[in-house]
């Protein structure tokens, strides 16, 4: 299968991307989402069965340790985080606690998380997961009807396994985390259900024109979220105290959310090549920025960038060249997650 192919999946029918690679932290006990209440930006007290939401874990000075989406099942707090940063934060927040009725249990070797995204993925996943046609209906529907960040149990070859609904890679659709040693069988039961697996190179073009951030590649521990531009997923203005709150509230309240540097997407000329990451971006002969992320943009036809510059040049419009290539600051996402807007066009 080619790229073109692959993006087309994705974006017409059910693509099937390989997501075993992320960490999965389980949080036990009746004290587990108050116990990261006072840890995470985003309000996990209220998040009730079936429910959660994307936060951010911060240092002191308000920088990131790790993004991370938190999601209720009902029985634990299931999070799923970089797979590099998963035994680090699990040994991290268990040192921290005292008296609380929490445990914390690192299942990323033993489970596997396996996406399916596009328009198609409801109907793949319930005729994966129905034991009629009658049901079948149900679940596409019941799919279908799902919030982002909504989850579901279900029982997949015999065995408990949990749905979340996903738009992680800038497309709307489900992840499934199950038993290691079911993968195969799922990714087999998926394809035979019309999903094609996907390459990365897909999902990532993807994730681009979405304007997602992806952690150690848009952002790091260096980065503050109001210059990543997620605050408006990641942080509660309502809730109590968190880690890292002080410094975020400062710069939202005395300095107007203005941050020194901002990530922007970037649109080119057509037939321009692709910048790589670590580009530097210029505008008006001065250096003002680096490239992020970049891909050749099947949607738009052009090449497209994320990456961060300099507060007085981050406006929509506004002109700039990486490595010779002309380009303008644009609008994120590049392509609507939802679907229920047209893409961004080259003027």
């Amino acid at each position: 299968m080619s790229l073109i192919d692959d993006y087309h999946a994705l974006r017409h029918t059910a693509g099937i991307v390989d997501r075993s690679s992320r960490g999965r932290l389980v949080l036990t006990g009746v004290d587990r989402r108050s116990y990261l209440q006072g840890l995470l930006t985003n309000d996990i007290a209220a998040l009730v069965e079936g429910t959660g939401c994307y936060a951010v874990y911060l240092t002191a000075q308000g920088r990131m340790i790790a993004d991370m989406r938190v999601f209720e099942t009902g029985a634990s707090v299931l999070v799923d985080l970089d797979g590099t940063l998963a035994g680090g934060i699990a040994d991290r927040w268990s040192r921290f606690i005292f008296s609380e009725d929490v445990q914390i249990r690192n299942d990323s070797a033993v489970t596997a998380q396996v996406g399916v995204f596009g328009p198609l993925s409801a109907q793949v996943l319930a005729r994966v997961l129905a034991d009629s046609d009658a049901d079948r209906v149900y679940l596409e529907e019941t799919f279908r009807s799902l919030p982002l960040h909504a989850n579901r149990h279900h029982d997949v070859f015999g065995l408990p396994a949990v749905v979340l609904v996903s738009d992680e890679i800038g497309v709307m659709g489900f992840e499934i985390v199950i038993a290691a040693n079911l993968k195969a069988s799922l990714l087999e039961a998926l394809r035979a259900a019309g999903a094609i697996e996907v390459s990365a190179d897909a999902a990532e073009t993807c994730r681009v024109e979405g304007g997602r951030p992806l952690f150690h590649v848009d952002m790091d521990e260096e980065t503050i979220p109001l210059e990543a531009g997620i605050e408006d997923r990641a942080i509660s203005l309502t809730k109590g105290c968190y880690v890292g709150q002080e410094v975020i509230i400062r710069v939202l309240h005395r300095g107007h959310g203005r941050v020194a540097r901002k990530l922007v997407g970037i649109a080119f000329e057509r037939g321009a090549s692709v910048p790589v990451r670590g580009d530097g971006i210029v505008a008006s002969d001065r250096d003002i920025g680096l490239i992020t992320s970049a891909v050749d943009s099947p949607a738009l036809g052009y090449p497209i960038a994320l990456g961060y510059v300099h507060r007085d040049f981050q406006q929509p419009g506004t002109s700039v060249t990486v490595g010779g290539r002309a380009g303008s600051v644009t609008m994120l996402p590049f392509v609507p997650i939802d679907g229920t807007q047209e893409p961004v066009t080259a003027d």
